[in-house]
């Protein structure tokens, strides 16, 4: 049985490495066997959970928001409230503690991490209080305060796309060009849009996931199919018909 993550899974300290695996803003959830301060679930930071709920950032399928409150390695029977848990009895609160971490543990590592947290103005910038909320939400990360993922965008740009002025970065290569394309495919985009007010309400701020316009998977993603000719349209057809036949 795998051990418990201890409780400095929750330090915030800048020198850990991974400041997104923990929410220096959050309350400590309580602990899942009464008074055993180890026992405590881990907590998926708003920045983490924007990351495994969002395709873009996945090496697998994203997550969905239940999976983070009740990860699917846990059986009914863990739900107090389950028919099962109420015709087998409880389950084991340290199993649960143990599926808990690990699903957090592997899930997080399926994660393509973003260089850098960015950050999107609101519609309306006119907000009071944008200033305390932004540097109270947004962390330094990776590369942040650097231009690499500018560079990088910029070495993907087609020579032909671009001013002769700024042209001496720029890969002639169609290969090469393919190739950053490739890797700004795995490098989300991570960017906290600001708190906003409208004429109704006051929309408050989140993380969300994208990736450069020049990503490989991007251009892929938005491409559209071409329109079918008459001829696709007669070969459809004869597919659909020779099954029938056959039956």
């Amino acid at each position: 049985m795998a051990a418990m993550e201890p409780l400095t899974g929750y330090s915030t300290s800048p020198t850990g490495g991974q400041p997104l695996l923990s929410d220096p803003n959050a309350p400590l959830p309580p602990p899942i066997i009464p008074q055993k301060e180890s026992s405590r679930p881990p907590v998926y930071s708003p920045e983490l959970t924007a990351l495994l709920t969002s395709g873009l950032s996945r090496k697998k399928k994203p997550l969905g928001p239940g999976d983070l409150t009740f990860p699917p390695i846990l059986p009914e029977r863990a739900d107090p409230n389950s028919p099962d848990a109420k015709i087998l009895g409880p389950f084991s609160k340290r199993r649960e503690v143990n599926a808990r971490w690990k699903y957090f543990r592997q899930e997080w590592k399926k994660v393509l991490p973003p260089l850098q947290i960015s950050v999107s103005p609101g519609r309306d910038t006119g907000v009071e209080g944008n200033d305390r909320d932004t540097s109270s939400a947004i962390r330094k990360i990776g590369f942040d305060g650097t231009t690499v993922l500018e560079e990088l965008v910029q070495l993907t740009t087609n020579p032909r796309n671009k001013s002769p002025e700024g042209s001496d970065r720029l890969l002639p290569n169609r290969w090469l060009r393919r190739r950053y394309q490739a890797l700004l495919g795995k490098l989300p985009i991570l960017t906290f849009t600001l708190p906003r007010e409208d004429a109704k309400a006051k929309k408050p701020g989140g993380f969300g996931v994208s990736l450069s316009d020049n990503a490989l998977k991007a251009r892929v993603q938005g491409r559209r199919l071409p329109n079918a000719t008459d001829d696709d349209v007669a070969w459809s057809q004869q597919t659909d018909i020779q099954p029938a036949r056959n039956a």
